[in-house]
């Protein structure tokens, strides 16, 4: 196992936020990305047993106690994601995860199958309720308050109605197993499904891969033709991927959404490349402390959305939450973020005492003035700007594929690491 680096030096977490920024692990990557980038907690899956079991590269069992490890030592919580459905083989896995979920200090696990949960709380294994059971009122919170302390509430409520839902935790004092008042945790950014709180079959119709076992192929973002099949008659619609929502930002409005009395905001994108889980979560960051220090406003909220659309995202609006009667969906097919990486080079060897990195260049080309980005297991991610260049120990403007080069970087490089342009999309203005 790679050494873990010292994240002392970054930046610090807010802990006396109004609430928990949680932010997607889906791989090594994202999970120092997010830590790095100010998360308070971060949410994975292990094996196939999670809602990204296909899109996500995941974890090992193996892996629990380093990233338990990892986030003690920053002050991250941790939430194990277990929120598929179970079949009766899957059981005895399940146990297998939760022991050792008890065994590494892991926070909680994030369940929607009642033998998930059961078995949890049997263990003494903090859960949170899964946004696939779908709570939109109060009784069901009072039902699942016997086996969770956090519950997340179904993504198709406005924020009127996730207010109602916490004003009545506290004045009816709803408490979970550990004591403490019932904490409800809502999506604040990512992707939205067109299905009932991700509630799907449709990839299991078509491909036999189960949305609810995360396996989803996501057959809805693509277009389709609508034919009335007793006259043979295509029905013209405007927008021809109907079925694909846009993203939901809640950036602009994050006063209202906290002010609904939410304890956990939570970012969705395990699937997602760790420069979007950075970039997400930083600037969530930002808004929540520009709101803690009184300093938050909606056209400072607005002025984030430009850095959000920088990483991958299919246009953003503010899904259910302000109480609109009707979905924003797609113009186009896939992302529309206004930068991409392209893959140059990959990692030789770090000089700490110069902060010197060197690169085998693999592919494309780098020039003086390109920004970069970084990546690796351990290094996380890294933003820079190329203001140097050297090859073979002489200063050069270009390096193309076969260079080895060397290069100015604020922090160290491994290996393992590799090395990305950033250049602008069609999207970019």
């Amino acid at each position: 196992m790679t050494k873990t680096p010292d994240f002392a030096n970054f930046l610090p977490i807010n802990m006396k936020s109004p609430v928990e920024l949680m932010a997607p692990a889906g791989s090594w990557e994202a999970l120092r990305a997010a830590i790095k980038a100010g998360a308070n907690s971060i949410y994975f899956g292990v094996e196939q047993l999670n809602m990204r079991a296909r899109a996500s590269i995941n974890f090992t069992l193996d892996d629990l106690a380093e990233i338990s490890k990892v986030c003690s030592e920053n002050n991250v919580k941790t939430y194990l994601t277990l929120n598929t459905i179970i079949y009766d083989h899957d059981l005895s896995v399940i146990k297998t995860l939760i022991d050792a979920c008890k065994k590494n200090n892991i926070t909680a696990v994030i369940a929607s199958d009642q033998a998930v949960i059961n078995y949890a709380f049997t263990q003494g294994v903090s859960v949170h309720i899964s946004t696939q059971l779908n709570i939109t009122n109060i009784e069901t919170v009072k039902f699942y308050a016997h086996f969770a302390d956090v519950m997340v509430l179904s993504r198709e409520l406005s924020l009127s109605q996730v207010k109602k839902i916490t004003e009545q935790i506290r004045k009816e004092n709803i408490c979970g197993p550990s004591g403490k008042l019932i904490e409800i945790e809502i999506f604040a950014h990512g992707a939205l499904c067109v299905a009932v709180s991700g509630k799907c079959y449709m990839s299991l119709h078509t491909y036999n891969a189960s949305a609810n076992r995360g396996a989803c192929l996501q057959n809805c973002r693509k277009a389709y033709t609508v034919i009335d099949k007793e006259t043979g008659i295509e029905l013209e619609v405007d927008n021809e991927y109907i079925m694909s929502p846009k993203d939901l930002c809640t950036i602009d409005f994050l006063d209202q959404v906290i002010e609904s009395g939410v304890s956990v905001l939570k970012i969705e994108g395990r699937g997602r490349a760790p420069e979007y889980v950075k970039t997400v979560t930083e600037n969530y960051r930002q808004a929540i402390d520009a709101y803690t220090e009184g300093k938050y406003t909606t056209e400072f909220g607005k002025s984030l959305i430009e850095n959000l659309r920088t990483v991958y995202n299919r246009d953003f609006w503010s899904g259910y939450y302000l109480g609109q009667l009707l979905g924003e969906f797609n113009d186009v097919s896939g992302s529309k973020a206004t930068q991409k990486k392209i893959y140059v080079a990959s990692g030789i060897h770090y000089f700490p005492k110069s902060g010197i990195a060197q690169f085998k260049m693999e592919a494309q080309q780098i020039e003086v003035g390109d920004k970069i980005l970084i990546t690796g297991p351990t290094t996380g991610v890294l933003e820079h700007e190329i203001t140097s260049l050297m090859v073979n120990d002489k200063e050069v403007e270009k390096a193309v594929r076969g260079d080895e080069i060397t290069f100015p970087v604020p922090e160290r490089i491994r290996k393992s690491d590799k090395l990305y342009k950033v250049v602008k999309t069609e999207f970019a203005e």
